[in-house]
């Protein structure tokens, strides 16, 4: 038996499946050439297994005290590369190195706040292998005009291409989920920078969707705009019909009439 308790605070559920685990590790492809990937939230390294078998040098990160050590006597492998700290907030890449991939069963009540701090990451981490709530998913994978698309599924989609890669049932794990799980893979994609004022690209994208259900005309009163813009019939759409290459025109149309 573990001697490591999932905790509902860290929003822990630990998988018990071991093929659904080795099928997680062999969604990596290798893309972007990294030779290191980070797990993010081991608990007791079910997933660590397989990916300690993959030609990959493997790290792992936990804010679990009981996980952290519970990792240190059971996976002397990994010596030198279990890291204690909160992923959010440590400065991953001084221990790793770039590029890096990044694979875990995330714990659902952070798993927004990881994609962003990937986000920030992004061009040191070409590749990304999760399980997340399904729903989240979901928003992530789908394209323009879902009712679940969304603030990440354009961020994201705009610096990555994802994949939705199957479904988990809630019984394979400890304790058992009240949703499904989603497997997705995110693949850096070609764009070093939007053709637009980034900032600003991402204020338009959180203003437009913080009000989805009225049109852009209305949802971006909040970030002023520009007179000039008043009749333009994009203002007329709502953000969730938007494609990330529309967000760049609007931001770009925006920029030039301040």
């Amino acid at each position: 038996m573990s001697s490591v308790r999932p905790k509902k605070h860290l929003g822990q559920h630990f998988l018990k499946d071991l093929s659904i685990a080795e099928r997680i590790a062999k969604a990596l492809t290798g893309h972007g050439e990294y030779n290191s990937v980070l797990e993010v939230g081991p608990g007791t390294g079910v997933l660590t297994q397989f990916l300690l078998k993959e030609a990959y040098e493997t790290w792992v990160v936990d804010i679990d005290k009981e996980s952290i050590a519970y990792l240190q006597e059971n996976f002397k492998a990994l010596e030198g590369r279990i890291i204690d700290g909160d992923f959010l907030k440590y400065d991953i890449l001084k221990d790793t190195g770039a590029p890096l991939a990044i694979i875990g069963n995330f714990p659902y009540n952070i798993s927004s706040q990881i994609f962003f701090r990937i986000l920030e990451l992004r061009n040191e981490v070409p590749e990304v292998v999760c399980m997340i709530q399904k729903e989240v998913a979901d928003r992530i994978a789908e394209p323009p005009g879902s009712k679940t698309y969304g603030i990440l599924s354009v961020l994201l989609q705009a610096y990555y291409d994802i994949e939705y890669l199957f479904t988990v049932k809630p019984g394979v794990f400890n304790p058992p989920p009240k949703v499904n799980s989603g497997v997705i893979r995110l693949k850096r994609n070609n764009v070093e920078r939007l053709d637009c004022d980034e900032k600003l690209f991402k204020q338009v994208v959180k203003a437009g969707f913080q009000m989805r259900r009225k049109t852009l005309r209305n949802a971006l009163k909040p970030i002023n705009l520009p007179e000039a813009l008043a009749d333009d019939p994009i203002l007329n759409l709502r953000a969730e019909t938007l494609s990330v290459k529309q967000f760049v025109d609007l931001t770009n149309k925006i920029s030039a009439c301040r």
